[in-house]
């Protein structure tokens, strides 16, 4: 596949550009993977361009595996770009902290007229680094956000753990979970030392277009079907342009991906690396659809739905086409 590569320094923002090859006037900002043309993004990227959709990957610089003070204005300059190079609408698509960024800017960005948000929060948190310090893996850097905009770091929940406890705390509690990895006490902790502000809150109100949020109850890094209520809840208070699904599962933990972008990264072996990775895949065997309307809570078989065919990854036995909303959501970029 060839694509345009991009350097902050250059070019204003790090990524690649890969455009479809039938020609298309309409192009994702997909920010999956830890750098814009690692096996992720590129499987990602194979997928997108399989529906007729130019792609830009982005992520936050080379080798930097944490988010931190990531400034919007990457983003608004690669929007700028790719208007410049004949994409008449654009959408974003991120998830876990990336999902939050998409939310984020999206709100900020009217261009933007798609934004599909994977295990997203609703607020922004305390800027974190990955790699190797004191024998830690992660760790939270002082006075830093996730975001910032025009110099300044947006307002942010800041963690109640400081370093290294707070990579302690996550390693306590991901011990004999049977998941790779789990944090909820960390952000459930956090927000009761620190009730989430308005100024903290991302304004998704404010986003245009076509919105799509996914979830699950069982997210073990952070209750990010919490955060998804409290986004329905403030739509439905608050006047907003946008044209919104929401989707919440039983289960599906912190990875909800199409099935198309999970086969082309692993086409042999992904259900036996899934039950490696989370205890709920070993045992979970039907896939129930959420919906969260006016407080009440439906729940009906994903078979019966076939508007909203969305995967779950940990339920490998229940992947029949890939995301059959999210294909629909990407086709009405067109």
């Amino acid at each position: 596949m060839k694509k345009i590569h991009f350097d902050t320094e250059k070019d204003g923002f790090y990524g690649a550009y890969w455009k479809c090859a039938a020609g298309s006037d309409c192009a994702m900002i997909h920010m999956l993977g830890d750098d814009p043309e690692d096996y992720m993004a590129r499987s990602a990227v194979r997928y997108l361009l399989s529906l007729g959709i130019n792609v830009l990957t982005m992520s936050p610089a080379k080798k930097d595996y944490g988010h931190h003070n990531y400034p919007l204005e990457r983003i608004e300059t690669a929007i700028r770009w790719l208007k410049a190079h004949g994409n008449r609408k654009i959408g974003i698509v991120g998830a876990s902290t990336t999902g939050t960024l998409a939310l984020t800017a999206a709100s900020y960005f009217p261009n933007i007229t798609l934004t599909i948000a994977m295990t997203p929060s609703d607020f922004i948190w305390q800027g974190f680094m990955q790699g190797k310090k004191d024998g830690c893996g992660e760790w939270p850097i002082e006075g830093e956000s996730l975001f910032s905009y025009r110099g300044e770091p947006l307002p942010y929940m800041p963690f109640c753990y400081k370093h290294p406890q707070y990579w302690q705390v996550i390693q306590a509690e991901t011990k004999g979970s049977g998941d790779f990895l789990r944090s909820r006490k960390l952000f459930e902790d956090s927000e009761k030392a620190h009730p989430i502000t308005e100024a903290e809150t991302i304004k998704v109100e404010r986003i245009k277009g076509k919105l799509l949020i996914i979830g699950a109850e069982d997210d073990g890094l952070w209750p990010t079907a919490k955060y998804i209520r409290r986004m329905e809840k403030r739509l439905s208070q608050r006047p907003h342009d946008c044209e919104t699904e929401i989707a919440v599962y039983e289960h599906g933990t912190h990875f909800v991906f199409p099935e198309g972008v999970m086969k082309t990264m692993l086409p042999v072996g992904l259900g036996l690396f899934m039950r490696l990775m989370f205890k709920a895949a070993k045992t979970v065997d039907f896939l129930f659809l959420t919906y969260y309307t006016d407080g009440s809570k439906q729940r009906k078989r994903l078979s019966s739905l076939i508007r909203l065919q969305i995967l779950c990854v940990l339920c490998p036995e229940n992947m029949k086409s890939c995301m059959a909303i999210v294909r629909i959501y990407l086709r009405r970029i067109n």
